[in-house]
C-alpha cells in the first residue's frame, strides 16, 4: 500500500475520533457542570521507507476544565463554585468530584446529589442536616447554617494541574492523583441558588462538526483518487508485460 494511503487512513482514524467527541460534547451542551472532551493530536515519524513519513495519531482524548457560565435559580440547595475547585460526592465506588452543585435534602437530613450521591465535606464524610430547621444558608466557604447554627460545611477541593480526569456518569469525574482539600477561599468559594452550566461551546463544536466532515471527505476523495491511480498503472503494467 502506498504511503499516501497510510497518512490519509491515520488521519481519518483521527477525524473518526476528534466527530466522536463533538457528539459527545453536542449531547451534553445543556447538562449542569459537565465539561466537554478535548482531543490531542500528534505527528508520528515512521521509518519503515527510505523516507521519514509523518502519520497522523489517533489523539488523546483528555477533559477540559474551563468553567462554564453561572446561571441563577433562586433555589437555595443549588450552589456553583466561582474558581478552579470541585465538590465531592460519594460515588459506589469512591470519591467523586464534580462542578454540578444541584442538591436535595431528604426528610431525614441527607444532603445529596439529584442522583442520589452523599455531598461530602471537607473531611470526605457526608453532610447531614437537620430537616426540621428550615432552609439552609450557605456562606461563599461552604458553610452550612440553620437557624443561625452551623451544621456542616460543603466541601472544595482541588485536583492536581497533571491529573488524568476519567468521566463519571455525565458531570463527575474520578482523578489519578489524590485531591486536596481547600481551606483558603480568597480565590475560590461558592454561591447559593446558582448552578454552573456546561462548559461546551455549541457554536464552536458546530463550527468544528463541520471542519471535520469536510476534512474527511476530502480524505476520502484523496484515497480514492490514490487507489484509481494504482488501479490504472498495475493494468498498464500488465498489458505491457
Amino acid at each position: 500500500m502506498p504511503v499516501s494511503m497510510d497518512v490519509a487512513l491515520s488521519a481519518q482514524i483521527a477525524l473518526v475520533k476528534r466527530l466522536d467527541t463533538i457528539a459527545h460534547n453536542v449531547a451534553n451542551a445543556s447538562t449542569v457542570g459537565f465539561r466537554a472532551d478535548e482531543v490531542s493530536f500528534e505527528s508520528l515519524v515512521s521509518q519503515q521507507t527510505k523516507d521519514p513519513t509523518a502519520f497522523t495519531s489517533a489523539g488523546e482524548t483528555h477533559i477540559s476544565r474551563a468553567a462554564g457560565s453561572i446561571i441563577n435559580t433562586n433555589n437555595p440547595l443549588d450552589v456553583a463554585i466561582q474558581g478552579d475547585a470541585w465538590f465531592a460526592i460519594q460515588g459506589p465506588s469512591g470519591t467523586v468530584y464534580t462542578r454540578d452543585g444541584r442538591m436535595r435534602m431528604l426528610a431525614t437530613g441527607e444532603l445529596q446529589t439529584l442522583a442520589g450521591y452523599p455531598i461530602l465535606d471537607a473531611g470526605g464524610a457526608p453532610l447531614l442536616l437537620n430537616p426540621a430547621s428550615g432552609t439552609p444558608q450557605i456562606a461563599q466557604d461552604g458553610m452550612i447554617t440553620q437557624n443561625k447554627q452551623q451544621v456542616g460545611a460543603i466541601g472544595l477541593f482541588s485536583l492536581p494541574d497533571n491529573a488524568k480526569l476519567r468521566r463519571f456518569e455525565n458531570a463527575g469525574v474520578i482523578p489519578d492523583a489524590p485531591a486536596e482539600p481547600i481551606l483558603q477561599f480568597t480565590t475560590v468559594g461558592v454561591v447559593q441558588g446558582f448552578v454552573e452550566q456546561s462548559n461546551v461551546n455549541p457554536i464552536m463544536e458546530m463550527t468544528s462538526l463541520i471542519a471535520v466532515s469536510r476534512a474527511f471527505e476530502s480524505l476520502t476523495a484523496a484515497i480514492d483518487d490514490t487507489d484509481s491511480t494504482l488501479q490504472n498503472a498495475i493494468r498498464t503494467l500488465g498489458d505491457t508485460s
